[in-house]
């Protein structure tokens, strides 16, 4: 695949485990084997993360996103004089506003072609929503900064063991239904399917809708949605060509035989997508926006305050992100 320009990281919140875990896939290069990449700001913070997880990560703090390539290979490259104290665990609006700044930069960097692709380290959204951030999540500040309504954006959460994409996603469970209607339907799986053609390499890919009540509804017992919205909208999607089948039982659709039949699962709702991807895949789990002209990733993860500064974190994800970043970006440069 031909070479892309370096992926923009942004920070996430400095006071989670995005810091640490960031340095740390610098380390293992070797584990990720793709493109590099800059991250936007908090240079201090990042050496001080790497200190205190005993990582050996340099620091190299940059003026140009050309520089990264030459910066890559002697430690990490920080654009940006944005910073703040590290303190782990201890959430603050300080790091809420870099957050935030290192989010907007990075999109910046991609919309006007000078990074391959965002991948965004994770963020506390109540905490964002204190100095100005309006959007229920990143993925929807994404669709936003790229001029597109958010239903025009679909979350897919992939893994080494299964893709499922939420129909219905930052919302409660009681207004799911209500939600849910066969265009949105249609119009998530058409992102979808186009997707896994375009950015993962997939020719006919297979696309299996949950239902959405126990049983997938058992003719109209317990529940209509099936048979009034979600197969309706599978035979619309199979009359234009596309390999759909369902509504399936969400309780037997993950399963590892049911897994070898289609290529991604369309579920209705938020949790239905992400249990049986974080029971499958919680350490190499990877959030990526699809509809969207720029490439974006993410560890399928929160913050972990819990356990930032503490040396535990798994940066397994967040090299899953970096690595599949990498790949569609090239896939994608491959094709213009």
């Amino acid at each position: 695949m031909p070479a892309v320009a370096p992926l923009a990281v942004s920070i996430g919140d400095p006071a989670g485990i995005g810091p640490e875990i960031i340095t740390e896939s610098w380390a293992r290069q070797s584990e990720r084997d793709g493109a590099p990449f800059i991250v936007l700001g908090g240079a201090g913070l990042l050496e001080a993360a790497a200190h205190m997880r005993g990582t050996i990560c340099p620091i190299v703090r940059i003026q140009d996103p050309a520089e990264c390539g030459a910066a890559f290979a002697h430690g990490l490259p920080v654009l940006g004089l944005e910073d703040c104290a590290y303190r782990p665990g201890q959430p603050s609006d300080e790091g809420a506003a870099l957050a935030l700044g290192s989010l907007a930069e990075a999109t910046r960097m991609a919309l006007l072609g000078k990074a391959g692709g965002v991948v965004t380290a994770p963020v506390a959204k109540g905490q964002l929503a204190k100095v100005g951030f309006e959007f229920p999540g990143q993925t929807e500040f994404l669709a936003a900064a790229c001029g597109l309504p958010t239903d025009d954006s679909v979350m897919m959460l992939a893994g080494p063991s299964l893709r499922a994409v939420p129909v219905t996603v930052h919302c409660s469970l009681a207004e799911v239904p209500g939600l849910l209607t066969s265009e949105l339907i249609v119009s998530k799986a058409r992102i979808l399917a186009a997707a896994l053609t375009k950015d993962f390499g997939i020719k006919g890919p297979r696309i299996a809708a949950c239902g959405l009540n126990p049983h997938a509804g058992e003719d109209g017992k317990f529940g209509s949605e099936e048979r009034d919205i979600i197969g309706p909208a599978v035979n619309r999607l199979r009359e234009a060509g596309i390999a759909v089948s369902g509504p399936h039982p969400a309780d037997a659709i993950f399963t590892p035989r049911a897994r070898k039949t289609y290529d991604a699962a369309l579920a209705m709702y938020h949790d239905q997508a992400l249990i049986p991807l974080k029971a499958l895949d919680f350490d190499e789990g990877v959030n990526v926006t699809l509809g969207l002209p720029i490439v974006r990733t993410s560890p399928d993860h929160g913050t972990a305050f819990d356990i930032a500064g503490k040396g535990v974190a798994d940066p397994s994800a967040m090299i899953a992100a970096l690595r599949m970043a990498g790949e569609v970006a090239a896939r994608r440069a491959s094709h213009d």
